[in-house]
C-alpha cells in the first residue's frame, strides 16, 4: 500500500515521446503560462477554503452554535497545523509530482469545508451539543489546516520548474498576490452565499471554489517540463546545454555528502543565530496583528460599527486588495530607493500598520475612514510579510541557510497566528455584557482585545531595531 503511494505520487519520469525541435518552443510557452495560472489561482481557491469561517464568526455567534473563544481556538488548530505541515510538506513537495501533490491538498480542504456545512445543517435539524459541533468543528479545521500547507510548496517549485531564473522573480512576485486575490474573493464570494442562504452555506460555496482550483490544477499544472517530452528549462531559455546540466549533476552526486555536511554545520549555526530569532519574533506579533483583522475584523465591523454583513466583507476585502500593491512594490522600493537597506521601509511600514489598526479600531462608523484605515493597513502588511517574513532573514545568513532561516520565521508567525486568535476569543468573550438572569450576550466590549492587537503590532516595529548593527553571518 505505501509503495503504492509513493508510486503515486513520485516525480514524473521523462516522456519518451520528445517534442520536434521546431514546435519545442511554442510548447514550452504554452504550458509554463498554463503551469503559472494553475499555480497561481489554484492557490487563491486554496485561500478560500482556508478564509471561509473567517466570514462566519458572526452569524454562528449569534445563532448559539459556538461562542468567540471556541471559534478561537478553532482558528487556532488550523495555524498550528498549518506552521508544522509547511516544515513536512516543503521537503515532501521536491520529491513529488507537484500536480498531484497541489491537487490532493486542495481535496482535502475542500472536503473539510463540505462536512462542515454538513455539521452544520445537522446542528440546526437534529440539534447536537455545542461542546459536539465543537470537537468535529475543530478536527475539520485541523485537517484543513495540515491541506493548506500543500498548497505553497507545489506552485513555487512549478515556478523553478517551468520558469528561467532571469524572469522567474517577476512571476513569482505576481503569484505572491494569490493570496490576497484569494482572501478578497472568500470574503466576498462567501459572504453573498451566507447572506442569502445562511452561514453553513458559506462552507458549501468554499467546497465548490476548491473543486474549481482542483479542476483547473488537474488540467493545467504540468509537473515538470521533461515529463511533456521537453528539455529542461535551463536548456529551453538557452542558459545552459544539456551536457553542462549533466556535468553539473555528476559533480553534484560525487560531493553530495560533503555537502550535506557543510549545509547541516551551516544550518545548526543559523539555529543560534540572535538576529533571526528576533525577525522570527517581530514576524510572530506582525502576523497576530494582521490575523486579527483578517480572523475578527468582520465581527467586530458588525458588532461595534453596526455593518451589515456584506458590508463589514467588502470593508475588510479593502486590506487584502491593498496588500498586493505592498507586496508587488517592496521588493522594488528597498532596492532602488534605498539600495537594498531593508529597515527604513519596514520601519516606516510598522509605524503605518499600527496606525491603520488604531484608525480602524478607533475612527468610527463612518465608510471612508474604515475603508482608508484598510487600505493602509492592507499596503503596510504587504510590506511587512515582504521584509520581516522573509527578507530581512534571508539578507541575515549564508545563501545555503536561507530555508532554515525562512523556516524559523514561518513557524513562529503561524504558531503567533493561532496563539492570537484563542487569547481574542477569550477576551471577547470575557469582557462581554452579559444578561444578569439568563447569560445571553448583550454586548461585546473590546477594549482589552483591541489593547492588545495594537500592542502586537507596536512590538512587530520595534523589535527589529535591535537588528539595526547586525552584519550578515559569516560561517
Amino acid at each position: 500500500m505505501l509503495n503504492r503511494i509513493i508510486n503515486f505520487y513520485q516525480v514524473s519520469a521523462p516522456s519518451v515521446d520528445k517534442v520536434p525541435e521546431g514546435q519545442a518552443d511554442k510548447k514550452y510557452k504554452r504550458l509554463r503560462f498554463q503551469a503559472f495560472v494553475a499555480a497561481t489561482l489554484g492557490y487563491s481557491l486554496y485561500y478560500v477554503c482556508r478564509t471561509s469561517l473567517n466570514v462566519m464568526k458572526q452569524p454562528i455567534i449569534d445563532s448559539g452554535a459556538l461562542d468567540a473563544t471556541q471559534l478561537g481556538v478553532i482558528g487556532a488548530c488550523l495555524y498550528w497545523t498549518y506552521a508544522v505541515g509547511k516544515f513536512v510538506n516543503g521537503f515532501l513537495a521536491d520529491y513529488c509530482n507537484i500536480k498531484k501533490f497541489m491537487a490532493t491538498g486542495l481535496v482535502i480542504s475542500a472536503f473539510a469545508n463540505f462536512i462542515m456545512g454538513v455539521i452544520g445543517i445537522w446542528e440546526g435539524a437534529a440539534g447536537i451539543t455545542g461542546s459536539l459541533m465543537f470537537v468535529m468543528f475543530a478536527i475539520m479545521w485541523t485537517l484543513n489546516g495540515w491541506s493548506q500547507s500543500m498548497g505553497s510548496p507545489p506552485a513555487i517549485i512549478s515556478l523553478s520548474r517551468w520558469y528561467p531564473l532571469r524572469i522567474r522573480g517577476t512571476y513569482y512576485g505576481f503569484f505572491s498576490a494569490s493570496h490576497n486575490f484569494g482572501e478578497g474573493l472568500a470574503f466576498i464570494f462567501v459572504s453573498l452565499l451566507v447572506s442569502a442562504a445562511g452561514w453553513q452555506w458559506g462552507f458549501f460555496g468554499a467546497a465548490l471554489a476548491g473543486a474549481i482550483g482542483v479542476t483547473l490544477i488537474a488540467l493545467w499544472l504540468h509537473d515538470t517540463p521533461e515529463s511533456k517530452g521537453l528539455s529542461p528549462v535551463e536548456v529551453l531559455a538557452g542558459e545552459k546545454t544539456q551536457e553542462q546540466l549533466d556535468q553539473e549533476a555528476a559533480e553534484k552526486k560525487a560531493g553530495a555528502a560533503d555537502a550535506a555536511l557543510e549545509t547541516k554545520r551551516i544550518q545548526r549555526a543559523v539555529l543560534r543565530n540572535p538576529g533571526v530569532w528576533i525577525l522570527a519574533l517581530s514576524s510572530a506579533f506582525m502576523y497576530m496583528s494582521r490575523y486579527a483583522i483578517n480572523e475578527w475584523g468582520m465581527f467586530f465591523l458588525q458588532k461595534t460599527k453596526g455593518f451589515e454583513l456584506l458590508e463589514a466583507s467588502s470593508i475588510i476585502a479593502v486590506n487584502t486588495v491593498a496588500g498586493i500593491l505592498g507586496t508587488v512594490s517592496a521588493g522594488w522600493i528597498s532596492d532602488t530607493l534605498f539600495k537594498g537597506d531593508r529597515k527604513w521601509p519596514a520601519l516606516a511600514a510598522g509605524v503605518m500598520e499600527a496606525v491603520a489598526l488604531a484608525l480602524f479600531l478607533y475612527g468610527g462608523d463612518g465608510w471612508v475612514v474604515n475603508i482608508a484605515a484598510m487600505a493602509l493597513f492592507g499596503i503596510a502588511i504587504g510590506v511587512l510579510i515582504c521584509f520581516v517574513g522573509g527578507l530581512m532573514a534571508v539578507d541575515l545568513v549564508p545563501r545555503k541557510a536561507t530555508g532554515s532561516a525562512l523556516g524559523i520565521v514561518g513557524l513562529a508567525s503561524y504558531a503567533a497566528a493561532g496563539l492570537m486568535n484563542i487569547i481574542s476569543g477569550w477576551l471577547i468573550d470575557g469582557q462581554a455584557v452579559r444578561d444578569a438572569a439568563t447569560g445571553e450576550i448583550l454586548q461585546y466590549d473590546f477594549t482589552y482585545v483591541s489593547i492588545f492587537w495594537i500592542g502586537a503590532a507596536i512590538i512587530s516595529f520595534l523589535l527589529p531595531i535591535l537588528n539595526w548593527g547586525r552584519k550578515k553571518q559569516e560561517i
